[in-house]
């Protein structure tokens, strides 16, 4: 099928194409709209339609598009294929910006890809990444010739000395011409306000006509009414003469250079004028792809066998007309395949049958023209060999047709060209003559098309073919509906049953008088009348339980994704659990061999202490039991009550805490006066004090400062026991010497939890306070501040220190706490 105006005006193409046309910058790009034509090969259509939403993602990329400025400089390359032709500079400057555009071009769409290395624009890539780039050409373009369109003084050595030369003269004319201007103004033969002009490229002086013999020289001009006349003095002639031999010398040499610069196009006119119209194809597809963008447009699912699957489907002249409105078009879904390839649409006047019509074949031109079509991205479309339309009034008094002569003239067309891979839009089949007749030549004409498997779309107000749509294979009634509440269309299709013509409806709205419209119901008979209302309740009940339907799908993949949901979050949740009975006994394995050291620590102490043996071996043997016992995993196993005084503290989890309550039980409050020992030390000490969770603690005559978790009961050392005494004043003192060596007068505590960070600072300023440290610093870092807050809290009541600061900036600033001791 070639490209039909006549098709193209009944479907709107011709209000798409100029519109494609006007976003067009060059006249390349325009030419190539105006050659757009209706195809039917596979493989070009895609290709088309590929660069185009190839062009359409970049737009809407914000990406810097190259090729945006396109000189049509054609004709100029023809006007130097003869030997000693030349081009002028102006047109040299547009060439020039014409081959770097080029340029630019292929270098983009050459590194255009992804991180997989695939081309972002595979398409666009294969059209224009070939592109043959001059920079011979384009080098001796910008040498010569000024972003003006004028050539360069140093274009070559000869014209700069010429133009110096020039400039030397025109100096030479400009100071002779102001001592006679001076002097002629003393003498009062011109005003002392009066400059010098040009003409003929010549300085003159302006001179009245009553003084012109007063002045020596060569009149050039006169002014219009003769009052002035223009005299070149005697003075700066010769300076004149050499001023004009020099700007033909200046031309003379431009000319050379011009002439040089076309030789060295010349061979390469060809492959330029390629080049060009690969630009004005460029800037055909970016006109195609902003009329996209403006109409919202989108690249379907193309097949190569005749398909309609159609959603969101508009009318793109009907949409620009009434944005411009501030009005928004209604769209439709369609769907014809092989058992339902015809659609008899009927419905009310005015109500949308045409548009409809006009919307499909549009929508299919469009595309088989390359161009994206208005519909959703998620829709199918296949390739129509022919497109057969027969959309409004064709009479003609030249050609002595009637409206429904030219109808049947249509239809004879149809009949013989349709096949399988024909699209049939039909407007009012069978009307403009008789309507029993006119319907049953329709019904007719219907079933031959119909044999020929030929695809289409029919808009008709005939009972007959909607009853014959309801009873023959292939086709299929579609409606166009009518709010009869409001009385006004709603411009909807709705495939699958018959429309009604509401002329009863519309009469009444229109104000046609009642007895005129009681006549008509009983000449047409009240089961003809209730015809309509009863298609109008087939409607409304179809339109109802399609929205039930729809309803109850949207429920049920809502249903199914909450079920999929919590299916995963239960998953997710049985993993977890797994992991955390994982890390429970991981933990617990942690605490046992904590346990252990610490009981072999205890056994030491006790054998120090002489216990008793049997003792002993009762402890190995509840921490053996307790150990089996965390092999397998269990809800009310307990520590042994012999190793509730080694709790060991564990993480802060929700899971993990249950843990630490089940398998620790709770120690016995403290009070002052109390025996208790120290975790990790064999040592009794008695509380001296208590206040919130620490304590004060004298080990002899060593006192300090300890957290109540880390106390447990112990008995009274016995006094008189001098040897046990002996003993314990020996390890306190070696300890003490040990402790003292190591000593530094810096902590580190970025890192820990506050509360371990406080208990640390706390040892260590007991120690520095006990080694006579008269300042120490702490290292906690700045972060969000907690830490430091916690520990200067810490400080600001501890009565050991008299001030702290920050550290000096250039040794870590507020990162560093300075304490000084009293």
């Amino acid at each position: 099928m070639s490209r039909s105006k006549e098709i193209e005006s009944k479907l709107g193409f011709d209000v798409i194409r100029n519109e494609i046309s006007s976003l067009c910058t060059s006249r390349m790009g325009r030419e190539a709209v105006e050659s757009m034509t209706f195809m039917s090969d596979y493989i070009t259509i895609v290709r088309l339609l590929k660069q185009t939403d190839e062009m359409l993602r970049l737009i809407r990329s914000s990406t810097d598009l190259p090729g945006s400025t396109v000189y049509d400089v054609v004709p100029y390359l023809n006007e130097i294929k003869a030997y000693g032709s030349f081009m002028s500079a102006e047109r040299l400057r547009d060439l020039g910006k014409m081959l770097a555009s080029i340029s630019e071009v292929r270098n983009f769409f050459s590194r255009s890809q992804d991180d997989s290395s695939s081309p972002l624009y595979p398409e666009l890539k294969k059209e224009f990444e070939n592109l043959v780039s001059f920079p011979a050409v384009e080098h001796e373009i910008e040498r010569c010739i000024n972003r003006f369109g004028e050539v360069k003084d140093n274009a070559s050595a000869e014209l700069a000395e010429i133009r110096r030369s020039i400039a030397s003269a025109n100096g030479s004319i400009a100071r002779a011409m102001r001592k006679v201007l001076d002097r002629a103004a003393a003498e009062g033969i011109v005003d002392k306000d009066v400059a010098p002009s040009m003409r003929d490229g010549r300085m003159v002086l302006p001179v009245s006509a009553a003084m012109k013999r007063r002045v020596n020289g060569i009149v050039h001009d006169e002014s219009a009414t003769g009052k002035t006349v223009f005299i070149e003095p005697a003075e700066v002639v010769e300076a004149g003469n050499r001023l004009r031999e020099l700007q033909m010398q200046e031309r003379r040499e431009i000319i050379r250079i011009l002439i040089s610069i076309a030789d060295i196009i010349r061979p390469d006119i060809e492959l330029i004028e390629a080049g060009c119209l690969s630009l004005g194809y460029l800037d055909f597809i970016k006109a195609k792809a902003r009329f996209a963008d403006l109409v919202g447009a989108s690249l379907p699912h193309v097949g190569k066998n005749p398909e309609i699957d159609w959603f969101n489907a508009f009318h793109p002249a009907l949409f620009l007309t009434l944005s411009q409105q501030g009005r928004s078009v209604v769209s439709m879904n369609l769907h014809l395949d092989a058992d339902h390839r015809f659609l008899i649409i009927s419905g009310p006047n005015a109500g949308g049958k045409s548009v409809a019509l006009k919307t499909v074949g549009i929508i299919q031109y469009m595309m088989q023209c390359g161009v994206l079509p208005t519909l959703y991205d998620n829709s199918h479309m296949g390739i129509f060999e022919n497109i057969l339309v027969d959309i409004g009034d064709e009479q003609s008094m030249e050609n002595d047709l009637s409206t429904y002569s030219s109808h049947l003239r249509n239809m004879k067309d149809f009949l013989r060209r349709s096949g399988p891979a024909t699209l049939v839009l039909a407007d009012e089949m069978g009307s403009g003559t008789e309507p029993q007749i006119g319907g049953a030549l329709a019904q007719a004409i219907l079933y031959r098309l119909g044999e020929s498997g030929c695809f289409g779309l029919v808009t008709t107000h005939y009972q007959n073919l909607k009853t014959f749509a309801d009873d023959t294979p292939g086709f299929i009634n579609g409606a166009m509906l009518y709010d009869r509440q409001h009385l006004r269309p709603t411009f909807q299709l709705s495939v699958g049953n018959p429309g009604s013509s509401f002329a009863i409806e519309i009469a009444r709205n229109i104000g046609l008088p009642n007895d005129v419209i009681d006549m008509a119901k009983e000449i047409v008979g009240s089961d003809y009348v209730n015809s309509d209302k009863y298609l109008l309740d087939i409607a409304r009940d179809r339109k109802y339980w399609s929205n039930k339907r729809q309803s109850i799908k949207e429920k049920e993949q809502h249903l199914d994704k909450l079920l999929e949901k919590y299916e995963d979050t239960a998953s997710d949740l049985k993993q977890k659990r797994a992991e955390i009975i994982k890390d429970a006994r991981e933990e617990a394995r942690e605490i046992l061999k904590s346990a252990n050291a610490r009981l072999e620590k205890a056994i030491r102490d006790i054998k120090n202490a002489e216990a008793e043996k049997e003792r002993t071996r009762q402890i190995r043997r509840e921490l053996e039991d307790y150990k089996e016992s965390l092999k397998e995993p269990s809800e009310d196993k307990t520590i042994p009550d012999a190793l509730k005084p080694l709790k060991h503290k564990s993480k802060k989890s929700k899971d993990q805490s249950v843990a630490k309550d089940k398998l620790v039980a709770p120690k016995a409050a403290l009070t002052v006066g109390d025996w208790v020992k120290m975790d990790g030390s064999g040592s009794a000490g008695q509380i001296l004090s208590i206040q919130g969770k620490k304590a004060e603690v004298a080990f002899g005559p060593l006192r300090t400062t300890v957290d109540l978790s880390r106390l447990s009961l112990a008995q009274k050392p016995k006094q008189s026991a001098a040897t046990q005494t002996l003993s314990v004043s020996s390890q306190t003192s070696e300890d003490s010497r040990r402790r003292q060596l190591n000593f530094k007068n810096e902590i580190d505590v970025r890192g820990m939890r506050a509360d371990e960070a406080i208990q640390a600072v706390t040892y260590f300023l007991d120690d520095a306070v006990q080694f006579s440290a008269g300042k120490v610093r702490i290292l906690h870092g700045t972060g969000h501040g907690i830490l430091k807050t916690l520990i200067r809290e810490q400080l600001r009541v501890n009565p050991n220190v008299s001030s702290y600061h920050d550290e000096d900036v250039r040794f870590g600033g507020a990162g560093i706490t300075i304490v000084h001791l009293s």
